[in-house]
C-alpha cells in the first residue's frame, strides 16, 4: 500500500514562503497581474468566516500602498482553449476579499500547478499555519489533514510548527456539543475555556456559568477543581405536578414561597421567610388553626 505524498517542506515553495534563489526565479517567472474579477474563492477553503474589521483594516491599506503580497492561484480548466477561463485561489482569499474593498481592478498573483487534492491541503495548512482560524476551524483542520492525508499528530507538529500536546489538545474540542463550539467560533469562550470543560458532566451548562460569572481560564481551572463550579440541580421539572399546584396554592395563602419535597408517603415542608415580622404571623396562622 503505497503512501500518499504530503507537501512537508515543499508547502512553503507552493504557497511563495521560500526564499531562495531557485524559488524567486521560478516565482518572477510566474507572477502575472490579472483582473480581480477572473478570480474565484476555492469552495473547500477550510476558512469559513473572516472578521469584517480585519478586512477594512487591511483594504485601508492595499488602498494606500497596494497588495505587496500575490494571491496564489491555479488556472481553471474550462474545457476550452481560452487562457482567461480564470484562477480559483489556493492561498490568499483574505487579501482579495480586502482588494475588492479596496476598489482593485487588478491584483498581482503566482499561478501553481497543483491537483484539487493539493489546493485543498494547501489552503488547509497556510490557514493553520498564519493563525487564520478559528478554533473549531483549527481543530477540523487537523481532523482533516489526519482523515484525508493520513497526516500523523508528529508529522502535523513538524509540518505546521506546532507541538503535539497543541494539536492533541486542539483536536479534543471536537468532543464538545455544538453549542460551545458555537461560542467557541464567536469567541465568547476561548480554546483554554473549552478544554476545561470537555470532561464535565454537563459542559453547556458550566459554559454559561462561566460567561455569566465572567471568569477568565484561569480561574474556570481552579473552580472546577475544588468543585465550586459544577452544573445546578435541576428539582422543579422533576416534581409532580400535584405537589407543584399545591405548592402554588400554599404560597398564595401565605405570601410566601413554599417548597415541598417527597418520597412516598413522606416529605418536608418548607416555608421561606424574609423577615421576623413574617415568621410571626407563619406561627400565628399555626397556633390558631386548631
Amino acid at each position: 500500500m503505497t503512501q500518499q505524498k504530503r507537501l512537508g517542506r515543499g508547502l512553503a515553495a507552493l504557497i511563495g514562503d521560500d526564499f531562495n534563489e531557485e524559488t524567486v526565479v521560478q516565482d518572477a517567472r510566474a507572477l502575472r497581474h490579472v483582473p480581480i474579477e477572473f478570480l474565484r474563492r476555492n469552495p473547500n477553503n477550510p476558512r469559513k468566516e473572516f472578521d469584517e474589521g480585519d478586512l477594512k483594516d487591511l483594504a485601508t491599506s492595499i488602498r494606500e500602498k497596494g497588495l505587496l503580497q500575490p494571491i496564489i492561484v491555479r488556472q481553471i480548466d474550462n474545457g476550452s482553449e481560452s487562457q482567461e477561463d480564470g484562477y480559483e485561489i489556493v492561498a490568499g482569499e483574505r487579501r482579495w476579499r480586502a482588494s475588492q474593498q479596496a476598489g482593485i481592478h487588478e491584483v498581482p498573483v503566482i499561478i501553481r500547478n497543483v491537483s484539487d487534492g493539493e489546493a485543498f491541503e494547501i489552503a488547509l495548512i497556510e490557514n493553520i499555519q498564519r493563525a487564520d482560524l478559528d478554533p473549531v476551524e483549527e481543530a477540523m483542520g487537523y481532523r482533516q489533514l489526519m482523515d484525508r492525508f493520513d497526516y500523523t499528530q508528529e508529522q502535523m507538529a513538524g509540518t505546521l510548527g506546532k507541538s503535539r500536546s497543541h494539536i492533541a489538545n486542539s483536536m479534543r474540542l471536537l468532543k464538545l456539543p455544538e453549542g460551545i463550539q458555537d461560542k467557541l467560533r464567536s469567541g465568547e469562550l476561548t480554546a483554554g475555556h473549552a478544554r476545561a470543560l470537555i470532561n464535565a458532566d454537563d459542559p453547556e451548562e458550566m459554559a454559561r456559568q462561566i460567561l455569566k460569572l465572567g471568569l477568565n481560564v484561569r480561574e474556570t481551572e481552579q473552580l472546577m477543581r475544588k468543585g465550586v463550579l459544577k452544573p445546578k440541580k435541576k428539582t422543579t421539572a422533576e416534581k409532580d405536578p400535584n405537589v407543584l399546584a399545591l405548592e402554588r396554592e400554599l404560597s398564595s395563602v401565605l405570601g410566601l414561597k413554599v417548597d415541598i419535597t417527597s418520597s412516598g408517603e413522606t416529605g418536608q415542608l418548607r416555608i421561606s421567610y424574609t423577615n421576623l415580622e413574617q415568621l410571626d404571623d407563619v406561627c400565628k396562622r399555626l397556633s390558631n388553626s386548631g
